[in-house]
């Protein structure tokens, strides 16, 4: 999948184009029921399948005293959005410039004009252009002049197995509750944070128990506590950890304040299970979040810290099928 920041990066020759357009926070079932549906109707009709995001988030801007909480960082949802097959994705930097534009100035400068559309792809209830003031029927007014389809999601393809919506809101409920087991079948794969491996404290190697301390740069911190994960190196640092890279290691993770010590910030460590000598230091990796354990606790004393953290390392081995 191509990936473009503006319109100037879009090639000259990108041909008719099927578009749609959404924030696809999390990129869940949903969306991935939409954008498969929406390429495979673009092949049929000799179309590339390009969808347009934004960042920073609109709610950001227009809110920016109360900004959402995103399920997936940026670099995490192209991954997963190109995993549908779109042929590209253009990345909006909004603004309130751009938020500014009327329903028309908008189709005409960037679906028309940028993207080369000939047909695109909507939810029922999109809005769009300065005030929001463009709906479907706006779309379909504007289509007719320029020259492009508007196709309308049905909504069968937003609904879970269970009859409920899948959604973003659903997802953060889940991730807020810690039943990412859960939250992993309405995104259809476990929950990631992704991030740098910075210097903590290094108390868990003096116990037994080193940990890459990553500092997040994307994805939603979940319930604090203990998690079975899976950690994989992205991009390596300066260390051993340029061996590992795409390797999915089983790791004990817990997010949270680790009371037992009085550390007063948030940490979010992994434990790499089997693993003796690997040197994480700046490298770039992800934690995929399989299980919730239970909560950060404060065991009153280090000898119970460490029981508590051998009967955690046994409990992901379980989870994780190790054994």
């Amino acid at each position: 999948m191509q990936i473009w920041r503006s319109l100037d990066d879009v090639p000259g020759d990108l041909g008719p184009t099927a578009v749609t357009i959404g924030n696809f926070d999390g990129v869940h079932r949903g969306h991935q029921a939409v954008l498969s549906q929406m390429v495979a109707d673009a092949r049929a009709r000799g179309e590339r399948a390009v969808a347009m995001t934004f960042d920073p988030h609109p709610k950001t801007v227009h809110d920016p005293e109360h900004p959402p909480v995103l399920i997936t960082g940026l670099d995490d949802k192209l991954d997963f959005m190109a995993a549908t097959g779109l042929d590209g994705t253009i990345v909006v930097p909004y603004t309130l410039d751009f938020a500014q534009q009327t329903p028309e100035e908008f189709v005409l400068a960037w679906l028309v004009e940028g993207l080369h559309a000939t047909s695109v792809v909507v939810g029922q209830d999109t809005k769009f252009g300065r005030g929001n003031a463009g709906d479907v029927t706006t779309l379909r007014e504007l289509g007719v002049r320029y020259g492009f389809d508007v196709h309308v999601i049905d909504d069968a393809c937003a609904l879970s197995e269970s009859g409920r919506r899948w959604s973003s809101t659903w997802v953060r409920e889940l991730l807020d509750d810690g039943k990412l087991v859960e939250a992993a079948d309405v995104l259809g794969r476990p929950h990631r944070l992704r991030g740098t491996v910075v210097d903590g404290d290094k108390l868990g190697r003096t116990i037994g128990f080193p940990t890459a301390n990553l500092e997040v740069s994307g994805g939603m911190i979940p319930r604090h506590g203990v998690y079975a994960g899976w950690l994989t190196v992205l991009r390596p640092g300066d260390g051993a950890g340029a061996t590992q890279v795409a390797d999915r290691l089983p790791t004990a993770i817990s997010i949270g304040y680790n009371y037992t010590v009085g550390v007063e910030e948030l940490r979010v460590e992994g434990f790499v299970i089997d693993s003796s000598g690997l040197d994480l230091y700046g490298a770039e990796v992800a934690l995929d979040l399989a299980q919730w354990r239970r909560p950060m606790l404060d065991f009153g004393s280090l000898e119970a810290l460490i029981a508590a953290l051998d009967e955690d390392v046994a409990w992901c081995r379980g989870v994780l099928q190790l054994d």
